[in-house]
């Protein structure tokens, strides 16, 4: 078990988030969207929120800003999280818009929130674990999708509940946090996914 809980911190990587919570999103309003606008939308996330990012990432290890993609280092944060800040800003104002994707639009505009507080730890030397502020932000998302679209399916909350505690396990045994970091990273990652439910719930 202990080898195979690393794996999940790859797996569920904060970088990947963003796009299973547009899959999850898609699937459940099938019947909203045109399967030329789901593609199109999934195409702006993985742009935005994968490549763009993992692109940076690449410019910043070869100038020794970073030294792996899991920033250890809390110095090694403050330019990913600004860059993440920003692309979070253009996703809500210009592609994920209230109109169109309200609950979609809501749960970006909490990742930016997130992404704003996990800043504000780095500039106080708090490092806040990014794989819980993204996984817990990510269980809030479905959960109140789950209520909104009268799902009825315990099932997606229970095991992304359970997947959370897989990902807190994994990072405490890559020794990439301590407890407390881990906990600060819950709180990060629920608050303002809670704060905006209340606005499309």
């Amino acid at each position: 078990m202990k080898k195979l809980l690393p794996v999940f911190s790859y797996i569920l990587h904060p970088i990947f988030i963003s796009v299973y919570a547009t899959l999850f999103y898609l699937f459940y309003k099938e019947d909203v969207f045109s399967v030329n606008e789901k593609y199109y939308v999934l195409i702006q996330i993985l742009v935005i929120n994968v490549i763009v990012p993992v692109l940076f990432y690449l410019l910043l290890k070869s100038t020794g800003h970073v030294k792996s993609i899991m920033l250890s280092q809390t110095t090694e944060r403050t330019i990913p999280l600004i860059l993440q800040c920003f692309l979070y800003i253009l996703l809500v104002k210009r592609s994920i818009v209230i109109t169109r994707y309200p609950e979609l639009h809501f749960f970006f505009l909490g990742a930016l929130f997130s992404s704003i507080l996990a800043l504000v730890c780095v500039l106080f030397k708090t490092k806040a674990s990014l794989h819980m502020v993204a996984i817990s932000g990510f269980t809030i998302f479905v959960i109140g999708l789950n209520i909104h679209l009268q799902l009825h399916n315990p099932y997606w909350p229970a095991l992304l509940i359970l997947l959370s505690g897989i990902v807190a396990s994994s990072r405490l045994e890559m020794n990439a946090h301590t407890s407390r970091e881990i906990l600060i990273g819950l709180f990060v990652g629920i608050m303002p996914q809670l704060l905006f439910l209340y606005l499309w719930l």
